[in-house]
């Protein structure tokens, strides 16, 4: 399996985030991709290679281009208006009774563009969000071509990113960037598994209306894990999509028995879809140490889900979400990947 990276995520820092009333240091860090390339070189798991540069359009395809274009210019226009500063961050928003309107002040669009405060933006942040989207495509471009299997180890994570919207220490959404050009390349259905702690609201919403491609999250309860606002289990799909999204969120403390119980429905589903090209949004903050999480699942666990996924035996693209136990999101991370080698 090949393992598509880039050092340009390194450009992305935020250094703060807002949590529990507190500014503290981000969990979404450098460190976490540096920590699954080291685990992957020690034990030597596979060819590592650069993205391919790729044009505008499939991003186009899944995000609206006024919010990409915030995206490239944000930090110009946030030095512009302000000078300086460590990074630019949203602190109001158009929520319900206020107007829907992009201001001119970067403030102002730094809110319209964000569901939350998770996603500072500094210099760097543009050339790291696009590269990720790069990396992605690199893995679709790799199964289009006959590969069976790839790792896209994206940073900053996606699956948060909305058509519009950024949030959760997510911009672009790389999975459904991945996924929507699969199916324009020609896949006939594509299926995306989400096993992110936090269910990926932005996928959902993206393809929630149609019939071709196939969301199945695996989460935290939204009754009282974030996102808050999507993720529940009556949310099937709408129109052309009823039917074609699963949500099966879990109470906190789930550990692997029920945890695979939930997995075993998802491939049923899947299975049952029989799409050309499975995308994994493989999130690793499930385990039991991860500081913003309430699952409990174990090491080994990871090697089980791996060979689980490997059993449906389907093109296979591994798009790196979260995970914020950083001493142990390589093992975790590369144990997925091992259990679906060595089950292939």
């Amino acid at each position: 399996m090949k393992i598509i990276y880039s050092e340009d995520h390194k450009l992305h820092h935020g250094a703060k985030e807002l949590n529990r009333g507190e500014m503290v240091p981000l969990f979404e860090t450098p460190s976490r991709a540096e920590m699954i390339v080291k685990r992957l070189k020690d034990t030597g798991f596979g060819e590592i290679v650069a993205p391919r540069r790729f044009g505008d359009a499939a991003i186009h395809a899944v995000h609206a281009k006024d919010y990409v274009q915030f995206l490239e210019s944000a930090w110009s226009e946030w030095v512009e208006e302000e000078g300086d500063g460590q990074f630019a961050i949203a602190w109001v928003f158009p929520c319900r009774g206020l107007r829907q309107t992009a201001p001119e002040s970067i403030h102002g669009k730094l809110g319209y563009y964000a569901f939350d405060v998770a996603i500072p933006i500094v210099e760097g942040t543009w050339q790291a969000v696009r590269t990720a989207a790069d990396v992605a495509l690199t893995g679709y471009d790799l199964l289009n071509g006959g590969e069976q299997a790839a790792f896209s180890l994206c940073r900053p994570p996606g699956h948060h990113a909305m058509r519009d919207l950024g949030g959760g220490y997510c911009y672009l959404n790389n999975a459904a960037i991945a996924a929507q050009a699969l199916r324009d390349a020609g896949a006939r259905g594509v299926a995306v598994l989400d096993l992110d702690y936090h269910h990926g609201n932005g996928t959902q919403g993206i393809f929630y209306t149609r019939c071709d491609v196939l969301f199945v999250s695996l989460h935290g309860d939204p009754r009282s894990e974030f996102p808050y606002y999507l993720g529940y289990f009556d949310e099937t799909g709408e129109g052309a999509g009823q039917g074609f999204n699963l949500n099966l969120p879990m109470p906190a403390g789930t550990a692997w028995e029920h945890y695979s119980a939930a997995l075993n429905t998802a491939l049923v589903r899947i299975r049952e879809f029989g799409p050309d090209a499975l995308v994994v949004s493989l999130g690793v903050d499930t385990f039991k140490d991860d500081p913003i999480s309430l699952f409990r699942l174990e090491n080994d666990d990871y090697l089980r889900m791996g060979e689980a996924i490997a059993g449906l035996n389907t093109p296979t693209l591994f798009v790196m979400e979260g995970g914020y136990a950083v001493e142990e999101i390589g093992v975790n991370a590369v144990n997925v990947l091992t259990g679906f080698e060595q089950k292939a």
